[in-house]
Order: structure tokens, then sequence, then C-alpha cells
């Protein structure tokens, strides 16, 4: 990194928190009931232990505090996580079209946490989402192989079709054992969605997240490496298989995790790393980081738009995710043709 762009990418960082803070605050004041920004902060500060008294009623601090807190941090958690796993993904495959939904991944594992909760397991679906995502890699890997190598375009293919089986175990068991309301609670789960969410939930995201996805920003400079190809990676010093699986048995923990609680989010890990390769380049040791507090934000606000567009009817948020995210994979895939 030249001298003269770290002013610029310090601005950058320092500016993409702020973002972030602001929508956290917007979003947890935004809805029905009339709540001020200002109110947010007081009730924080107040169960934070900073002030003694809460400045709001109890009825204001119980809608801030326990219901639209924690889903704004979980919709931060799950966007920042997603984005990671996208630009993870995409170096490691050196397939600019990869993230956890197109590679079956949050199919796989919304098979597995489909499993475990039709199985009375229901405290075990992050488990359960983790073994279904780990399998869905595996498979799409071995297909890749069959397919004669891991290119590109096969990886895709492999991906869909994975996903494609696993989307379609995962709707018999639920047309088989379903019923009653839990048959609309789950098909709106797998759609993806936050509402309902609690402070479990969202320590289970935010402890994904960090416990996973921080040690696999350090991974920059490996990721950098493997952009030239293994043989080269091997040349500048790097473990090319042990890297290569650390981090797909990362990305899929973390995609299991996340899918666990927020359902099958597509498209967030597709769009967010090309965003950000717009302004940063694509150094990773720069990329990652950035690329987890735009997806943070991103998530946050199009999840306050699932809930608030057609009130009091809400909106599952990866509907979307996909309107979003369906023509920019088409962009992609465009300029990802020219180039080949």
């Amino acid at each position: 990194m030249s001298t003269g762009r770290r002013p610029t990418l310090i601005t950058l960082g320092a500016a993409l928190w702020l973002l972030l803070l602001a929508s956290l605050v917007i979003a947890v004041a935004f809805g029905p009931a009339d709540i001020a920004p200002a109110e947010v902060w007081q009730t924080i500060a107040h169960h934070l232990g900073f002030v003694a008294e809460s400045p709001v009623g109890r009825l204001r601090d119980a809608i801030i505090w326990e219901l639209r807190l924690p889903r704004v941090l979980v919709a931060a958690g799950v966007g920042a996580g997603l984005a990671l796993c996208g630009a993870v993904m995409q170096a490691l495959t050196r397939n600019p079209l990869a993230d956890p939904y197109l590679l079956g991944l949050s199919s796989g594992a919304s098979l597995g946490a489909v499993i475990f909760l039709l199985a009375g397991a229901a405290l075990l679906m992050p488990i359960g989402a983790f073994l279904g995502a780990g399998a869905a890699m595996a498979l799409t890997l071995l297909v890749t192989r069959l397919l004669g190598g891991a290119t590109p375009a096969r990886a895709i293919l492999a991906g869909i079709s994975v996903s494609a089986l696993a989307a379609a175990a995962t709707s018999f068991l639920i047309f088989w054992s379903a019923t009653g309301d839990s048959y609309r609670e789950i098909l709106s789960w797998l759609m993806g969605s936050l509402s309902g969410v609690v402070w479990a939930d969202a320590w289970i995201v935010l402890g994904a997240v960090l416990l996973i996805g921080l040690p696999v920003l350090l991974s920059g400079r490996a990721l950098d490496a493997f952009a030239f190809g293994d043989t080269a990676a091997t040349a500048l010093g790097v473990d090319v298989a042990r890297i290569r699986w650390i981090l797909l048995g990362a990305t899929a923990l973390l995609t299991g995790a996340l899918v666990s609680i927020g359902g099958a989010i597509g498209f967030v890990g597709l769009i967010i790393p090309h965003v950000v390769r717009l302004a940063t380049g694509s150094r990773h040791r720069t990329l990652l980081p950035v690329a987890m507090l735009l997806g943070a934000s991103f998530m946050v606000w199009t999840d306050t738009a699932a809930r608030s567009l057609f009130e009091p009817r809400e909106l599952p948020v990866g509907i979307i995710t996909a309107l979003i995210g369906a023509p920019i994979f088409l962009l992609v895939l465009l300029r990802y043709r020219r180039m080949t």
C-alpha cells in the first residue's frame, strides 16, 4: 500500500464505521412507535450501566432493548459475515461469481438446520446448519472434480446443482412434516427472515463473526497470493492445501451459524465484495474489513426495508437481497464472459 493511499483508506474506514453506527441507531428508532435516536442512545447507556434510571417508559424501553436492538445487531452480524465469506470464497476459487448462496452452502445449511428443527433439537440448529454447509461444500467440490476440474464455470454449475438438490430435500421435509403455523414460519425463515430474533440469537451471530471472522481477516496476505494461482502461491511460501481447507472450513462454519439464525439470505456475499473492489482495489488486507463494514450496514437497511415497506405485513429480507443481487449477478456474469 502506498503512503499516498493510506490516508484515503483510513478515511474510508472511519466513514464506514460512522455509517454503521448511524445505521444501527436510526434502524432501531425506525418503526411504528415514535422513538427518537437520542432515546435509543439513552436506553443503551442505561442498560450498559452508564445511566442509573431508564430515560424512557417501560414499554418503550422494551421496544428498543428487547425487540429492535437484537434484530438490528443480528442484521449487522449476518451482513458482515456473509460479505466476508463471499470475498474469501471468491479468492479461494478465483471465481468472481462465488458466494455461500451460489455454491450451495446456504441451502445445505438450511437443510441441516431443518432436519435438526423437525427432529425436535431446535437448540442444536447451529450444529445442524454447520454440518449441512460442510456437506454441501464437500459435495460441490466433488462434483466440480467429476466435471473435470475446478474452473469457475464448473464450480458455479456444481454449486447450483447442489443448492437445488438441498432445496428440494428441504421442501420435501417441510411438506411431509410441518403442519399449521409451523409451515408458514419455516417457509418464511427459508426465504431469509430476521423476524422474532432475540438476544440469544444476537450472541450466536456476533460470537460467530468475532470468533471466526476476525481470524479470517488475518488471511489477507495468503488470499492475495491465491490470486496468482496455486503454483505461484506455493512459491510465495503459502501452504496452499492447508490454508485452503482451513478457510473453506471457516466459511462453512460461519455460514452455518448465520443461516441457522437468519435463513438462506442470498447474494450479499456476491454484491458487497464487488462494490468494495471498486473503491479499494483487490488487496484482501483492505478488501476483507471494508466488505464486513459495508455488508453490515447493507443488511441493516435491507432488513429495515423488509419490515417497513409493506407494514404491517413483513417481507422476508431474502426477497429484497435477491431483487438487488440478481441484476448485479447478471452484470458480473456478462463482464466475466467478456474477460474470458
